[in-house]
């Protein structure tokens, strides 16, 4: 009988990381500059590995070889084969991330024979003078951009977002995007680690080098249509699922809580992952399997999970997570 899992994060030094990530877990701080914690990801190198119950030590790709639908659901099966179709990571910009793009599914096809990269962004926490990038502030074609990246301009052209704790933001694959120092992110994206680099502000690695940049693949990768905001919109509602991503990769609500809810997942055919972005609580299943979760801390729910309620302490709040 499968149950809901934990997985041991897999740390990320970073050039422009923090040192927010190990204390927000819970977890004894370290000099490194860890810039992203992968939750739960089964990118090839990166495989998460279950830190509870009876299949403790177990890779997320054993486990989905062996179990299949029953982990993932017959649908996403279908869509994905026994690859588990999502990469969840808490991201801490102490400085600015490179500006930079994802292919989508049809070019990474292509070039690449992987899926391609659409995501989305939860603001954790955000320092007062914290930003985001994300879309053209105005309209630009593909030779225009090369233009601006040739003549380091290109921050001239985008959109930039000062942010607070709770902001989203969907970035469909194609959109250009940076997150800004300052920015404590959740994460939820494709199985896929595919990055464009379009400008990185010129900064040097470790061995003095200038990072790679992929202008021209980027270039036919972005999508150039102007929107009049990137931001997406909702409205907060304590004990109520509220949504804030639908779309054809993934399905994102949020949970405030302060009394026990019940959440259905009878009628769904996928696995549900739940990451706690504040306090704590403890879940229980429909097998009466029981967890206490606390902030920093992701669960998968297999997909033949048919119910979870949550009893949450204090100031409890969960992203809430499947592909419907």
């Amino acid at each position: 009988m499968l149950y809901p899992f934990t997985f041991k994060p897999i740390f990320k030094e970073i050039i422009w990381g923090g040192t927010d990530i190990l204390p927000y877990k819970g977890l004894p701080s370290r000099p490194e500059r860890i810039g992203e914690s992968w939750e739960l990801s089964h990118v090839d190198g990166n495989l998460s590995i279950v830190a509870n119950g009876r299949l403790e030590g177990k890779t997320i790709g054993e486990l989905t070889e062996e179990y299949g639908a029953q982990l993932l659901g017959e649908k996403v099966v279908r869509q994905s084969g026994n690859t588990f179709p999502l990469l969840v990571k808490f991201i801490d910009a102490r400085e600015n991330l490179s500006i930079q793009v994802h292919p989508d599914d049809e070019l990474a096809g292509k070039r690449h024979h992987s899926p391609g990269k659409t995501e989305m962004w939860y603001v954790v926490d955000a320092a007062p003078d914290a930003v985001l990038y994300s879309g053209f502030s105005r309209q630009i074609d593909a030779d225009g951009y090369v233009r601006l990246v040739e003549s380091n301009r290109i921050m001239e052209a985008l959109r930039c977002y000062e942010v607070k704790t709770g902001d989203v933001f969907f970035l469909p694959a194609g959109r250009v995007h940076a997150i800004g120092s300052g920015c404590f992110i959740a994460e939820i994206q494709q199985t896929s680690n595919i990055t464009y680099r379009i400008y990185d502000y010129n900064r040097k690695d470790a061995d003095g080098n200038k990072r790679e940049l992929h202008t021209q693949l980027a270039k036919d990768a972005i999508d150039y249509t102007l929107l009049p905001d990137y931001r997406t919109p909702y409205t907060p509602c304590e004990n109520e699922a509220v949504e804030l991503v639908r779309c054809q990769y993934f399905t994102t609500g949020l949970l405030k809580i302060n009394r026990p809810v019940r959440r259905d997942y009878a009628s769904l055919d996928s696995f549900v992952v739940h990451i706690c972005i504040k306090g704590e609580a403890v879940v229980r299943d429909s097998k009466n399997n029981e967890l206490h979760v606390r902030r920093g801390q992701t669960i998968l729910f297999p997909a033949d999970t048919e119910h979870v309620t949550i009893d949450p302490g204090p100031n409890c709040e969960i992203l809430e997570t499947y592909i419907d």
